[in-house]
C-alpha cells in the first residue's frame, strides 16, 4: 500500500474506471482496503464502496480509522448505512458504528433495519456504558441447553453456526437462560450419544458481569488465556460474549490514551487531524507549563542576593529541576503500570510509599555523593555550593519519588485516570517544589 499504488487508485477513480479499480481490490483483505480508504477523501472512498459486496463493505467499514469513518458516514443516507453496512455486521461492531452517529441519525438507521431482532439487540447494547463489558459485547454465539442429548446438541449447533463467522466457545445454559458451563467440542466426539450436555460440560466458566469495567475484562482474558469471555446479567443469564479481537482494540486505544495523557495531550489526536484540533489538544498543558515556568522565575527572583553572593549556584538550576522531573516521572510510571495490570492495589498506598522511599533513599544518596565529589574537586570543601547542591538533590529526589507514588494512587482512589500523573503535571510540580527546596536550603546554609 505504497504512495504509487494509492496514486494509481486515485487516478483510476478520477477516470471512473470501475473495472480496473475492482481488479486492484479483488485480492485485498478488508483491513488493506480500509487502509486504502483512510488515504482517500470521502467521495473517493464512496466510489470504492460501491464496488464491494455487502459483507466485504461492512468488514472494511469496521477496520477504517475512526475519524475517517465518521466523516464518511456523514455523507451517507441513513437507509444506506442500515442496509449496506449494519445488516451485515456483528452486533458489537454495529453498536460501535451507531455510537459515532448523533441520536437523530441513530433512530433513522434503526428504523431501516429489516431484522427486528438485530435492531432490538443494538438498542439494548446501546444502553450500556461503552466502557463496560455490556458496551463491548456481541450477542452472536452458539448456545446449547444442558438437558439436550448429543445428537440434539449437534443438530442445533449446526443450525446456529450457519449464521456465524467465527465460533469461539459453545455455551451451556439452563431453561432460564442462565450460564451453566462451556461445552467442549472434543466431548461431542468422544461421549456416548445418550449423554446429556450437563454431564460432559465444563462447569463454572470464567465470566464477567455487564457492568464490569473494560480494564477488568482485559485482565481476565489475559490472566486465563481466553479467546472469548461470556457476559452475564445480574441474575446470571447469558447475554453476550466479548472476543479477543475486540479486547485487543480496546487495549490499543487505552495504550494510546495513556501515552497521550503522559505526553501532555488533553484529548485524542492523530497526525492527520486538522490544525485546530491538534492545537486545542496541546495548548492546555503548554499553558500550565508556562505558568509553572513563571512561578519558577518568581521564586528565583526572590533570591537575587543569594545569587549575587554565590553566582555558581545558578549552574545547578537545570540539574535540580531535571532530576526532580525525571525521578517523579519514573515513580509515577511504575505505579500507573502496576495499577493498570492489577499487580498493585490502591489500598496499599502506605506500603508502596514505604518501598519507594527506600529506593529513593538509595538513589538520592548515590546521586548526592557523586555531585558532592564533583563540587568538592571543583570548588573545595568550604564552598556553599559543594554541600547545598548535594543536600538539595537528596531532598528533591526523596520528595519527587514519594510525590510521584502518592499522586497516581490518590487519583486511582478517586476514579480519575492515574496516567495523568505521568505527564507534565508531575514534572511541573516537582520543578517548582525543587526550586523552593534548593533556594531554601541554600539560604539556610549560607
Amino acid at each position: 500500500m505504497n504512495e504509487e499504488y494509492i496514486d494509481n487508485v486515485k487516478h483510476l477513480i478520477e477516470q471512473k474506471d470501475a473495472d480496473k479499480v475492482k481488479e486492484l481490490l479483488i485480492d485485498l483483505h478488508p483491513a488493506d482496503i480500509a487502509e486504502l480508504c483512510n488515504d482517500l477523501n470521502p467521495e473517493e472512498a464512496r466510489f470504492i464502496y460501491r464496488l464491494l459486496d455487502n459483507e466485504t463493505a461492512a468488514d472494511v467499514l469496521v477496520e477504517m480509522d475512526e475519524d475517517v469513518r465518521k466523516e464518511f458516514l456523514e455523507i451517507l443516507p441513513s437507509e444506506t448505512i442500515a442496509k449496506r453496512f449494519v445488516d451485515y455486521m456483528d452486533t458489537d461492531d454495529a453498536v460501535d458504528l451507531m455510537r459515532e452517529l448523533d441520536e437523530d441519525k441513530q433512530e433513522e438507521v434503526l428504523s431501516h433495519i429489516e431484522d427486528i431482532e438485530q435492531a432490538g439487540d443494538i438498542v439494548d447494547l446501546l444502553k450500556y456504558d461503552e466502557n463496560t463489558a455490556g458496551g463491548l459485547m456481541g450477542t452472536e454465539m452458539v448456545l446449547v441447553n444442558e438437558n439436550w442429548s448429543m445428537p440434539e446438541c449437534l443438530k442445533e449447533m449446526r443450525q446456529q453456526a450457519e449464521e456465524l463467522d467465527e465460533i469461539y466457545y459453545v455455551y451451556v445454559i439452563d431453561d432460564d437462560e442462565r450460564l451453566r458451563g462451556i461445552f467442549p467440542l472434543k466431548k461431542m466426539i468422544t461421549s456416548p450419544s445418550v449423554s446429556k450436555v450437563k454431564h460432559v460440560m465444563q462447569k463454572d466458566p470464567i465470566s464477567v458481569h455487564v457492568d464490569t469495567p473494560i480494564d477488568e475484562v482485559v485482565q481476565a482474558i489475559e490472566k486465563y488465556d481466553l479467546v472469548a469471555i461470556p457476559v452475564i446479567d445480574s441474575i446470571g443469564r447469558l447475554v453476550g460474549q466479548i472476543t479477543v479481537d475486540d479486547v485487543m482494540d480496546e487495549v490499543r486505544e487505552q495504550s494510546e490514551r495513556d501515552y497521550q495523557l503522559a505526553s501532555g495531550l488533553s484529548q485524542d489526536v492523530e497526525t492527520d487531524d486538522n490544525v485546530l484540533r491538534q492545537t486545542t489538544a496541546r495548548l492546555p498543558w503548554l499553558l500550565i507549563g508556562m505558568l509553572g515556568g513563571i512561578g519558577n522565575s518568581m521564586i528565583l527572583g526572590n533570591f537575587d542576593s543569594t545569587f549575587a553572593a554565590h553566582p555558581e549556584m545558578a549552574l545547578y538550576i537545570p540539574l535540580i529541576g531535571g532530576t526532580g522531573g525525571n525521578v517523579g516521572t519514573q515513580s509515577s510510571a511504575i505505579i500507573v503500570q502496576g495499577l493498570a495490570n492489577s499487580s498493585l492495589d490502591a489500598k496499599n498506598t502506605f506500603k508502596q510509599i514505604t518501598k519507594e522511599s527506600v529506593v529513593a533513599l538509595i538513589n538520592a544518596t548515590i546521586i548526592s555523593l557523586l555531585v558532592y565529589t564533583y563540587n568538592f574537586i571543583r570548588f573545595g570543601a568550604t564552598a556553599t555550593v559543594t554541600y547545598s547542591v548535594s543536600i538539595s538533590l537528596f531532598a528533591v529526589v526523596m520528595f519527587a519519588s514519594i510525590f510521584g507514588t502518592l499522586v497516581p494512587m490518590t487519583l486511582e482512589k478517586f476514579k480519575i485516570d492515574p496516567a495523568i500523573a505521568t505527564g507534565p503535571f508531575i514534572a511541573i510540580t516537582n520543578d517548582i517544589i525543587g526550586m523552593m527546596l534548593y533556594m531554601g536550603i541554600t539560604v539556610l546554609l549560607s
